[in-house]
């Protein structure tokens, strides 16, 4: 997707994205997914940023408030912020806006930590 990270820490993440065609509807306004897709992506690096070596994570819950478009060819910027930094679950919330900064969508998602790691399959 092309995802650009400006900044990376445990309670927010920001990054920058190019609205290229492939991820436009046939009108040239970004895919509700490619929004979906870029805060999960924050959220699940932002968790990253909190997990001790050996834990690992997955996205249990995801919910977005679409509210104006970003047209194809340009550059949209994302931030997500921690509302929960807990044992088992962190709570993210992204922003995206697009070139003019108007607000595009809003994301929030829960990020699972699991207690322990699943097992690795065996072929």
């Amino acid at each position: 997707m092309g995802v650009r990270f400006v900044e990376l820490s445990a309670e927010r993440v920001v990054a920058k994205m190019a609205v290229h065609p492939d991820l436009c509807t046939a009108a040239g306004i970004l895919h509700g997914g490619a929004y979906m897709a870029l805060a999960d992506t924050l959220g699940a690096v932002g968790t990253v940023m909190n997990l001790a070596p050996d834990k690992c994570t997955t996205t249990t819950d995801s919910s977005t408030k679409f509210i104006a478009g970003a047209r194809e060819n340009t550059i949209i910027t994302a931030e997500c912020v921690a509302l929960h930094r807990g044992r088992t679950t962190i709570v993210w919330q992204s922003s995206i806006r697009n070139d003019k900064g108007k607000l595009c969508a809003v994301v929030t998602q829960t990020q699972l930590v699991p207690e322990s790691a699943p097992a690795a399959r065996s072929s």
